[in-house]
């Protein structure tokens, strides 16, 4: 049996708690893409039991069959408060936030708002395939900016970016990732400032993800893009749903700074009927009352890094790794092993483990995949040998 949620102390390594026969139960789409001697490392979901706040907010809106519409601010409300504790942001107004179904969903609607058909939309590659997929399905054209070899914004290229993207349009938006998806960097409070004076210089609206804003290290520090100075016109996208593994129960808020308030109160109120009036509870439960069982996983997450390069540096010495000071992913650059763009197909193939290929995150991820932390150590233990063993 899976132990229940109330089983599993506040405190204990959540990644600890589940067996891989366990895992396999579930039906997923992390757990049901591939055949069951596949070792999944790839999309975002977690290996993890329910924080028990969160089970049983689901469990008493099921015995209540409180499972109709979603209404009020309840979960604003503990957004804000748990950005006062955690980030010391004291300025995020319940009034400019709206209920969206979830982070890319609500990209897409604040994107609508922000520009216009054609507008080009500038990203920090590699980063999050979906960024490539949904703003160009929504008819909107993407300019890249590369990342630094150091993985962080690179200034130079950002400016060019909105100067060359910009050119005879006079708008745009950067979707900016922040924690960044794949590599894991946390954007300093320096550089976001240097982001919206830059953004503010040539008429680019902001609009940050930060889905895995709640998730980085220990010692590490996550800032709000609209809490920095010069902010005031852009956007952000939060949810509870990477930090607490709820992907399958929607829900998303997005944020106006002040100078952008007018534009949101323009989302259609008909977004706010996607989100789930459970998935609503879950994640409101989550921010106010999982504190401690995210600090457990934050620890257990510093942990697998750790394993993570002591692994690689053992078993798979020419990979390249850093970790990384947010999300629960690891960016592996597999170039020097001459497996060609894409060697998630070797791995997958020839060592049954599942990873995300490096080229569907863009410019600069050839040669790379992306591997999730968020498993146990004997998983990240078996399928680092497994890659190992792959190449002998």
């Amino acid at each position: 049996m899976e132990p229940r949620p109330s089983d599993v102390p506040a405190d204990a390594n959540p990644l600890r708690a589940l067996s891989l026969d366990m895992l396999r139960r579930r039906t997923s789409m992390k757990w049901r893409t591939y055949p069951a001697d596949v070792l999944p490392l790839w999309v975002a979901e977690m290996d993890v039991p329910l924080a028990a706040p969160v089970a049983r907010a689901i469990a008493d809106a099921v015995a209540l069959g409180d499972t109709g519409y979603p209404a009020g601010t309840a979960y604003a409300q503990a957004l804000a408060g748990f950005a006062r504790e955690r980030w010391g942001w004291h300025d995020l107004a319940v009034e400019r936030t709206a209920i969206v179904p979830d982070v890319m969903l609500g990209i897409v609607e604040v994107l609508k708002l922000a520009t216009r058909p054609g507008d080009p939309v500038v990203v920090n590659c590699p980063v999050y395939p979906p960024f490539y997929q949904f703003v160009t399905h929504m008819d909107r054209r993407i300019v890249e900016a590369p990342l630094s070899a150091g993985r962080r914004i690179d200034f130079d290229a950002l400016e060019a970016a909105f100067r060359d993207g910009m050119a005879g349009r006079g708008r745009g938006a950067y979707l900016l990732c922040s924690p960044h998806n794949p590599t894991g960097t946390v954007h300093s409070a320096e550089e976001l400032a240097a982001v919206a004076a830059l953004a503010n210089e040539y008429g680019v609206r902001v609009v940050a993800d930060e889905i895995h804003a709640p998730v980085v290290a220990l010692d590490a520090a996550f800032v709000p893009y609209l809490s920095v100075p010069g902010a005031e016109g852009g956007f952000s996208l939060m949810s509870a749903s990477k930090a607490w593994n709820l992907a399958g129960l929607k829900a998303a808020l997005a944020i106006a700074g002040p100078a952008a308030a007018g534009d949101l109160a323009r989302m259609p109120e008909e977004v706010s009927h996607g989100p789930s009036h459970v998935g609503i509870l879950a994640h409101t439960a989550a921010l106010r009352d999982g504190g401690g069982w995210l600090d457990a996983l934050r620890a257990g997450l510093d942990e697998n890094r750790q394993l993570l390069a002591r692994l690689l540096a053992e078993r798979l010495p020419a990979v390249r790794y850093r970790p990384a000071a947010g999300t629960f992913l690891a960016w592996l650059d597999c170039r020097p092993l001459g497996l060609g763009d894409n060697p998630a197909a070797f791995f997958l193939e020839h060592g049954r483990v599942a990873l995300s290929p490096g080229p569907d995150f863009g410019t600069g991820g050839a040669g790379h995949v992306r591997l999730n932390l968020a498993t146990s150590p004997e998983v990240l233990t078996e399928a680092v040998g497994r890659m190992a063993d792959a190449l002998t």
